[in-house]
């Protein structure tokens, strides 16, 4: 397992049972507290990407200080970008607030583990996703599960908005 901390298309929305549920975008709503959604991403799909990017915009309205939100949207884009791209599967996002604060987990199951890479100048916008995971996440990681992977980060919410 590798874990870093950092100090100074169509699918389908799932939600945990015992929360109640937002209508709008699936997610489980637990309150200030808490909650989690789910969703498929299908193989090669990059409109899940802005997909993902909403329906987590949605989930972490009443999350966070300012600005945090953005940031694990940005963060989550990048995961999720990483992983239709350079896999030839579906793809799992789950993202979890707790009382710690989110908790956001992208499943592959492709056995390449990502590192991350100083991009060079001439490669336009590639390779800066896991930079930006590393820069601006609290902790991230990868965890090796069963086949393939979970790369994961957390930020915390540093209070509610």
């Amino acid at each position: 397992m590798t874990s870093q901390s950092r100090t100074g298309g169509s699918g389908s929305i799932g939600a945990t049972p015992r929360k109640e549920r937002d209508e709008r975008t699936g997610a489980a709503r637990g309150g200030p507290g808490g909650g989690q959604f789910t969703r498929r991403l299908g193989r090669s799909d990059l409109r899940a990407v802005s997909e993902v990017r909403k329906a987590l915009r949605d989930f972490l309205r009443p999350w966070g200080r300012p600005g945090r939100a953005e940031t694990a949207e940005l963060l989550t884009s990048e995961l999720v970008t990483n992983a239709l791209v350079h896999t030839d599967h579906d793809a799992f996002v789950t993202a979890t607030v707790g009382p710690r604060g989110l908790r956001v987990e992208v499943r592959d199951f492709a056995g390449s583990r990502p590192e991350p890479r100083v991009p060079d100048a001439d490669s336009g916008t590639n390779g800066r996703g896991l930079v930006l995971v590393q820069a601006l996440a609290d902790a991230w990681g990868v965890r090796v599960h069963g086949v393939g992977k979970v790369v994961w980060f957390e930020l915390d919410g540093g209070g509610t908005a």
